[in-house]
């Protein structure tokens, strides 16, 4: 929802709500028509831009050393919620973001609007689906639910 999903800092929960379904190996490709930016005020969208979204040991040893974080440990827990920890690959297609932009915080980029006619999601259903001959697993939107393969809990 381009209205709802303005920015990493809430598009992120495609992240961290679906991780424990997501395969090793993985993709998640998160169609955001409506990002514009990664936190939701400017010093947060300043401090993600600078750190990224890098895996926990390099965002603990960021908090230790800089004060900007150690000041916004919300941020810095938002940077941990934000990344695979390099199990899975993460894909944002973002409305008015560059690819240097999405890029430059840790994510993979692609095109908005190929994405979009690939994974339409006006023609797909929420759960598995087929396309292009590939099986995919559709959620229409992330803050909805919490999603995990039973196996990871054995």
């Amino acid at each position: 929802d381009p209205e709802e999903f303005r920015s990493t800092w809430l598009g992120n929960k495609s992240i961290y709500r679906t991780r424990m379904a997501i395969a090793d190996d993985g993709e998640l490709i998160v169609l955001a028509p409506g990002l514009h930016q990664f936190g939701e005020d400017p010093t947060n969208d300043q401090l993600i831009r600078k750190y990224g979204y890098v895996h926990t040991p390099q965002v603990l040893n960021y908090v230790k050393e800089n004060e900007d974080l150690q000041n916004s440990l919300g941020v810095a827990a938002h940077l941990i919620h934000g990344t695979s920890e390099g199990r899975f690959s993460i894909t944002y297609c973002p409305g008015h973001l560059t690819r240097e932009e999405i890029e430059s915080v840790g994510f993979r980029y692609a095109d908005l609007n190929e994405m979009m006619k690939k994974y339409n999601p006006e023609s797909l259903k929420d759960g598995w689906n087929m396309v292009d001959g590939e099986e995919i697993y559709y959620i229409s939107n992330p803050a909805l639910g919490l999603w995990a393969y039973r196996e990871r809990f054995k």
